[in-house]
């Protein structure tokens, strides 16, 4: 192990092992030097890693700090607390995971996109082949924030199909959903403020809170109606939340979309408390049946919905469009991306309006959806065969992640790496979370082709849960 990485354990372990609280300050660079006896490099060196994966954070001319972690409200009662086998950073462990699922060597249950190939590339392309033969000096200054005039009609009239009143000019354009959502966080947050989250929730929002130096209330969530709106009134009675970062649809990784009573009660709740909801939105469109859901964004009396999402999922991941419909937030969200990306890439803007007026969209929306629904449906029918008995799937009805729960006691990071010395990747639960709930799930990605490869891989799957299970017996 390199010094540096000696460094980096042994202030991990010592942040673990609550010598150093969240909010306080570290040892300075020369102090770590005198401390260690390691040269400055090194130590900057480990400090950085430790910036990276989350655990402290820097503050100009103040020095080094131990980053805030996630408070949990409390937690289902069947996901009592299971210690991890290993220690595991969450940032670090994302991208270890994501780069491996990467691998085109490796079967990709582990990836949180979908198959490329199930984009309209070529459509795309055309689109962007017009406006750059088009494109004017005056294009890049037009598409600043809040972003491509067209676009944004064509974004408002979609929310108008739906029966929301969203004004063109309420809509922000960003480089991607991420942007979306963070730049919403920051609007209506200052470092030290109480933010909820979901429990398990996508690990971007944990980033984002630790980034922005704010705190996390993690709120159970119930796989088939979602977040626990008891306990997050609670939350709200107890801590002076200033903000909720949620997915009503198709939930990343649980997968569930809450039924529209619960999406008028959340929006009730924090009305009534002037608390902003900021909802990513970036499976809308992957739903599976009759009839949309519509997000809690339908139900906003009072101006106090972020709704975000993005074309990412949907139609092209490269071109990094998403948006905000931020309503009173949108001039606060507009400064705030003018001092950070400046603007969203303006040939990929102009290139989705193009496409978007071809109005074939929607035609690309029904043949997605039904190609997602076999897949998912081909998945599910492959482990529900295969897998141990022992072992649940929580289904949904959208998107393209199913949640999978090996028994009490399993190591689903465990499951992970020796699944990968076989070329094939999971999600392990210690992803979505900064405690330990949910060690023994991952989530699982149907939306690949199906083939022999995918399935002669859950029969491995399958082989090293039995393994495991015959191991802790």
């Amino acid at each position: 192990m390199a010094k540096y990485q000696q460094l980096v354990q042994q202030i991990r372990e010592q942040i673990e092992a609550e010598a150093w609280q969240p909010g306080e300050k570290l040892p300075s660079l020369r102090q770590q030097v005198e401390l260690s006896g390691m040269s400055l490099m090194t130590v900057m060196h480990a400090y950085q890693v430790l910036e990276s994966q989350g655990w402290i954070v820097s503050r100009p001319q103040s020095g080094y700090f131990v980053a805030p972690r996630a408070e949990y409200l409390s937690q289902p009662a069947s996901h009592q607390p299971v210690q991890l086998a290993e220690s595991v950073d969450i940032n670090g462990f994302i991208f270890e995971v994501l780069q491996a699922a990467r691998d085109p060597q490796v079967i990709p249950f582990g990836s949180a996109f979908p198959d490329p190939e199930l984009f309209p590339m070529r459509q795309l392309m055309r689109s962007l082949s017009n406006v750059s033969h088009h494109l004017k000096p005056s294009d890049a200054l037009n598409n600043l924030p809040p972003g491509n005039e067209t676009l944004r009609k064509t974004l408002a009239q979609r929310y108008a199909q739906q029966g929301i009143t969203v004004s063109p000019d309420e809509i922000v354009i960003t480089n991607g959903a991420m942007e979306a959502l963070n730049l919403s966080l920051q609007a209506v947050t200052e470092p030290g403020d109480w933010v909820v989250i979901e429990n398990p929730a996508f690990y971007g929002a944990l980033q984002a809170i630790e980034r922005l130096k704010l705190k996390a209330v993690a709120i159970a969530t119930d796989p088939q109606h979602g977040i626990d709106l008891d306990q997050l009134e609670q939350a709200l009675n107890r801590w002076p939340i200033k903000a909720c970062w949620l997915m009503s649809n198709q939930q990343n990784p649980v997968g569930f979309t809450m039924p529209d009573a619960n999406k008028q009660r959340l929006a009730a709740l924090l009305a009534a408390r002037n608390v902003a909801l900021i909802e990513d939105d970036v499976y809308a469109e992957l739903w599976f049946g009759g009839k949309r859901p519509l997000p809690v964004k339908a139900w906003d009396q009072h101006d106090n919905v972020m709704h975000c999402s993005s074309f990412s999922k949907n139609l092209v991941a490269g071109f990094r469009v998403g948006w905000v419909a931020a309503g009173r937030h949108a001039q606060r969200i507009q400064r705030l991306q003018l001092m950070s990306t400046l603007s969203t890439s303006a040939p990929m803007q102009l290139a989705l309006a193009n496409y978007l007026g071809t109005r074939s969209y929607d035609s690309h929306l029904r043949r997605i959806r039904q190609v997602m629904a076999q897949r998912k449906n081909h998945a599910r029918q492959a482990l529900r065969r295969l897998l141990p008995p022992q072992v649940k799937i929580n289904d949904s009805q959208g998107g393209y992640f199913l949640w999978i729960e090996l028994p009490a006691g399993q190591d689903a990071t465990r499951l992970y790496r020796r699944a990968l010395e076989h070329h094939i990747s999971i999600a392990p639960g210690s992803m979505f979370s900064s405690g330990n709930q949910y060690i023994n799930y991952f989530r699982f990605n149907t939306a690949w082709p199906w083939d022999a490869a995918q399935e002669a891989a859950v029969a491995i799957l399958a082989e090293l849960i039995s393994e495991q299970l015959s191991q802790q017996h």
